[in-house]
């Protein structure tokens, strides 16, 4: 596997730096159009609709467009984005593990220890399992500003991007309001043959057909030489890696950052300062993600 991002974990004061990759991939054949006269492939191409020149993609901005009037953010104004400099993870809070709706659940990615001593990754990893506890996190990843779910597969952390709230439709069906009368028979019914059909999960027990018989068809197209010749291949898009840092006196960071949280509880500015005691604070509520007014295009 290749990284497709490097930077650090933060949690505190501790930095734990990871490399990042895709833990999965489509397994499905890769086609691309023809002509049927001849077999030429089909191109596309990128044209202006003012001067209908073909445009080089190096040459292509972004921009918004509300319906009347329309915005060009170019390159520069992308860059300038605080989140597209950070190459930070950051932990913003640790929730328990059966609170996250799977609804939410996008991409994942597996993180990799990028540092001489693993300690600090498999002290996260090891907390995450005994605590039974998810980190939600922040960071960047491909122009775009990501929140996540930390949480253990295996011996692995594996990010999960998460969609936000506002992405999630509700689910309103009318044919659903109506009250619905099941007797105890017809549940009883039900359970029975939800039992009968009951098994341990195996993902490997399962194959996609479809793909399958695509692949024997193809194999059998080329054993009667019924193939022309490729002319041409896809190129390929490498996508930029950054380095990250080294993690700094473990237990120091981890015992400053418990202390740190410790005198904001109290409001305290010195972590030594002794304060009277005070009636327990209440529980902080999670600050909802802003909704963007605007979508570049």
């Amino acid at each position: 596997m290749r990284a497709i991002w490097k930077g650090a974990l933060t949690f505190g004061l501790v930095n734990v730096p990871v490399k990042v990759y895709a833990a999965t991939e489509d397994h499905d054949v890769s086609l691309h159009q023809v002509h049927n006269k001849d077999g030429g492939r089909i191109r596309y191409q990128r044209i202006c609709e003012i001067d209908g020149e073909v445009v080089p993609y190096a040459d292509i901005d972004r921009a918004y467009d509300d319906g009347e009037r329309t915005v060009v953010l170019t390159k520069e104004d992308i860059e300038s984005l605080p989140a597209e400099r950070s190459r930070e993870i950051d932990v913003v809070e640790f929730v328990p593990s059966d609170q996250l709706d799977p609804i939410l659940f996008d991409n994942a990615y597996y993180l990799e220890p990028d540092s001489a001593s693993p300690k600090a990754y498999v002290l996260l990893r090891r907390t995450l399992e005994e605590t039974d506890r998810t980190a939600i996190v922040r960071f960047s990843l491909r122009q775009k500003t990501r929140l996540a779910a930390l949480r253990v597969h295996g011996d692995v952390l594996v990010l999960q991007t998460l969609r936000w709230a506002d992405e999630v439709r509700e689910a309103a069906f009318p044919s659903l309001d109506e009250p619905v009368r099941i007797s105890a028979k017809e549940l009883e019914l039900s359970a029975s043959l939800v039992d009968s059909f009951a098994a341990d999960f195996d993902p490997a027990a399962f194959t996609d057909d479809y793909q399958e018989e695509l692949r024997t068809l193809i194999d059998a197209k080329l054993e009667k030489g019924d193939a022309i010749d490729t002319a041409q291949t896809f190129g390929e898009h490498d996508e930029a890696e950054a380095g990250g840092g080294e993690v700094i006196d473990l237990m120091e960071a981890l015992r400053a950052s418990v202390e740190r949280s410790r005198a904001a509880r109290t409001g305290s500015s010195d972590p030594g300062e002794k304060k009277p005691a005070k009636k327990a604070p209440a529980t902080k509520k999670e600050a909802a993600p802003k909704k963007k007014s605007a979508k570049a295009s």
